[in-house]
């Protein structure tokens, strides 16, 4: 063989993966990408449509990723999806049956016109390259701690609208009493009612104002997990669901309602303490998950045919209607299919906290 017959060859072997990802609407996965250290966030990131597989989650929450994804209609009748840019409102089928009737659910308890749901997962799950280290399966979506406003939000509102925090900043780990409301306890403690939801991540201060004024059942209590952030919107979590093999359980939660040392140790110093610094001490290089660190069926998830949005969005559609100059879902998303690598999370970078 010529050394132009090589180099044809060669560029052969690099062009097809490309061409056959763009056809499936993802990022090229080459074995060199699966080979060397790019970060499985970058892979992940890149990927517009899930696969057109049975509904799957792989591996834990906050390692691994997910076949057969479906999307969670942008509209509903009881929720709208918030951030369509980041083409987060992915998940698995149970997860999106759960959000449809908690929205109905949080109707009924005076919430609004609904929820508004933020990420819950990106097309084919895996690691995120801002954000959240879970989300990863499709078994977890956060909710805002805003409700649904009667007239429906814009594609750009739903960009722009910022977050409001349930905390009185000017004190300490203090939820406000002119935000918190009892429909706000009533919503998160709907959310932990439900037996296929294993943990509701809430701020230690939410956790601690529930402990202290919850009056309904307290079984669920427990349920409700203390964390970092989440001021802004809670996070639920579901067991995975029944059969399915590949989904690697969380620990059950600890007996009891949580209102104990475990919520108290959130209220010393030691959380929010500034790791110490060994002046001595070489610079270690951040390191990143890679392909190689997730289960390996998430190579066979990246590389799988791709599924169509229309063909893949699950749920009670419902059509808002749009602004004249209001510009469209795929506009939105395609806008940002470079995202800026930033890490969303304020908090100070703290020591190591119980399991939850």
């Amino acid at each position: 063989m010529t050394l132009a017959n090589n180099t044809l060859s060669t560029a052969l072997r690099r062009t097809i993966p490309v061409l056959a990802a763009a056809v499936m609407g993802m990022s090229a996965v080459t074995t060199d990408a699966i080979a060397d250290a790019t970060p499985a966030k970058q892979i992940f990131g890149k990927v517009k449509l899930p696969s057109n597989a049975a509904p799957s989650p792989i591996g834990f929450y906050a390692k691994g990723c997910m076949a057969g994804a479906v999307a969670i209609p942008t509209d509903g009748p009881t929720w709208q999806a918030m951030r369509l840019s980041r083409n987060r409102r992915w998940g698995n089928p149970a997860m999106i049956n759960l959000l449809e009737t908690f929205s109905q659910d949080a109707v009924k308890l005076g919430w609004g016109s609904g929820i508004l749901i933020g990420d819950i997962s990106q097309p084919r799950g895996g690691p995120m390259i801002t954000g959240h280290a879970s989300h990863q399966i499709g078994l977890d979506a956060d909710i805002w701690f805003t409700p649904k406003p009667a007239q429906p939000l814009s594609v750009q509102q739903r960009e722009d609208m910022p977050f409001t925090s349930m905390l009185d900043k000017s004190k300490f780990l203090t939820v406000s009493n002119q935000r918190w409301t009892p429909t706000h306890a009533k919503l998160v403690m709907q959310a932990a009612s439900y037996p296929q939801v294993e943990r509701v991540f809430v701020n230690p201060a939410i956790k601690k104002k529930l402990c202290d004024t919850w009056t309904g059942d307290r079984s669920l209590l427990g349920k409700v997990r203390p964390v970092y952030g989440h001021d802004e919107h809670f996070h639920i979590r579901m067991h995975c669901p029944p059969g399915t093999k590949t989904c690697k359980a969380q620990a059950a939660v600890a007996a009891g309602d949580g209102c104990d040392k475990s919520l108290a140790w959130w209220f010393t110093k030691e959380p929010w303490a500034t790791p110490k610094k060994d002046p001595n001490a070489k610079p270690v290089k951040p390191k990143f998950t890679t392909l190689a660190d997730l289960p390996k069926a998430c190579t066979a998830v990246l590389a799988a045919p791709a599924n169509s949005e229309a063909a893949a969005t699950y749920g009670t559609a419902y059509s808002a209607t749009p602004t004249a100059d209001a510009p469209s879902v795929e506009a939105v998303v395609n806008s940002s299919a470079e995202q800026v690598e930033t890490d969303d999370m304020t908090a100070p970078v703290p020591t190591p906290r119980p399991l939850n």
